[in-house]
């Protein structure tokens, strides 16, 4: 059963396995708000999520360490059992769906465990999972719906509490669950005072849905940037205690979590993958009345993938109003690209790219579009540029 001692008892387990990893105060994230980062996408692996994996190791018999363990997980708890099984010379099988990063599946094999692909996503990898522990035996250790797993996760909040003593609020990611029940569940029963958020993504609101109806729901599909935390259906352990500890859940869209983690970049030159942004992006995005509150986000994962980060920028960057496009209708004589170039270049605009295109039928016969991208300050600063390219005369559309 989990209980107060077993995560203490978690946190006895990890202390030479784990970082004790730093929060850090981050005012200019949240203007108004006494905001702090508690930075697990530093952790050994790259994610909070080795702390349940390695405890659940440690509570394992003779007998089934021998028989060897078998996990599914989007990529995380892969890397996390994995490295939990070479440390204690147990064999690993991780199911993956086919769609995990690169980098996550090759960083799982690095770590000496035998990656199994699955097609589609978590939880047709959870059912191939379960079918090989079946068959071979294996000892499954499942990602959050465990109640050691949840015990491990939840040596986090007792970090927290030594590190910030005075916390008002938290806000966690939750994909299936098991980080914010073992974080909610401790820091509730240390001090029930202390307000507990949960963050899902707009395209994956599996474990709001089930407690704002009051029963486990299971989605149709998902779909986030956020891959780790792209669950369809909470655990039932998990369910029952985000019902009981957990304060209220949010939900943010792909464009939210791309900015958020464009400003954890920028500003505290944290990488963190989209899962690890949502708590950034609640805070960021008004989800939360945080106004008074000393509160921490929790930064749940580093492993972004690469290939995929310079798309996430590129909306990061509209969505913060850095970045934008304006489409001017003009008139087709000399002159006239001239006064919008000056115009943009005399309030401190950067055009990155220019396309011009003729009228189509049905428009003035000397008529003609310019498309622009350009770099800005913010939105205010797009506002500025509109105006000025209105006032004088040009048409935007």
């Amino acid at each position: 059963m989990l209980s107060i001692d077993n995560v203490y008892s978690a946190r006895n387990a990890l202390k030479n396995v784990v970082r004790e990893t730093d929060v850090i105060y981050a005012p200019k994230l949240c203007p108004g708000v006494d905001l702090y980062l508690k930075t697990e996408n530093l952790q050994i692996t790259g994610s909070f999520k080795v702390r349940g994996a390695y405890y659940k190791m440690t509570r394992l018999s003779d007998a089934e360490k021998e028989r060897g363990v078998i996990a599914c997980s989007a990529g995380n708890h892969a890397q996390g059992v994995a490295l939990a099984a070479q440390k204690n010379g147990i064999k690993a099988v991780i199911c993956l769906p086919d769609g995990a990063p690169i980098s996550k599946v090759e960083a799982t094999k690095s770590y000496g465990a035998e990656v199994c692909l699955v097609e589609g996503v978590y939880d047709d990898a959870y059912q191939k999972a379960l079918q090989l522990r079946d068959e071979k035996g294996y000892t499954f250790i499942h990602p959050f719906d465990d109640e050691d797993v949840i015990a491990g996760q939840g040596t986090i909040a007792l970090e927290l509490i030594e590190q910030l003593p005075k916390i008002d609020a938290v806000i966690i990611p939750i994909g299936g669950g098991g980080l914010i029940s073992g974080m909610a569940y401790t820091l509730k029963t240390i001090n029930p005072r202390i307000k507990v958020y949960g963050v899902q993504a707009v395209g994956a609101p599996s474990m709001q849905q089930s407690v704002e109806h009051g029963v486990i729901e299971e989605l149709s599909g998902v779909s986030t940037i956020a891959d780790g935390i792209a669950v369809k259906k909470p655990g039932e352990h998990t369910y029952e205690l985000c019902q009981k500890y957990v304060d209220k859940i949010v939900t943010v869209s792909d464009d939210e979590i791309s900015a958020a983690i464009l400003a954890l970049m920028e500003q505290h030159k944290l990488v963190t993958e989209g899962a690890g942004a949502v708590a950034v992006a609640a805070a960021m995005f008004g989800k939360l009345d945080l106004k008074g509150k000393k509160t921490v986000c929790l930064l749940s994962g580093g492993n972004i993938d690469v290939t995929i980060l310079s798309r996430v920028i590129k909306r990061g960057l509209l969505m913060s109003g850095r970045s934008c496009q304006l489409m001017i209708e003009l008139m087709d004589k000399p002159g006239q690209l001239k006064n919008v170039s000056r115009i943009i270049a005399d309030l401190g605009g950067n055009v990155t790219s220019v396309h011009h295109e003729r009228a189509n039928e049905g428009s003035d016969v000397n008529g003609c579009f310019l498309r622009i991208l350009l770099e800005t300050r913010n939105y205010e600063h797009i506002a500025q540029i509109k105006q000025a390219l209105t006032d004088y005369g040009f048409k935007l559309l």
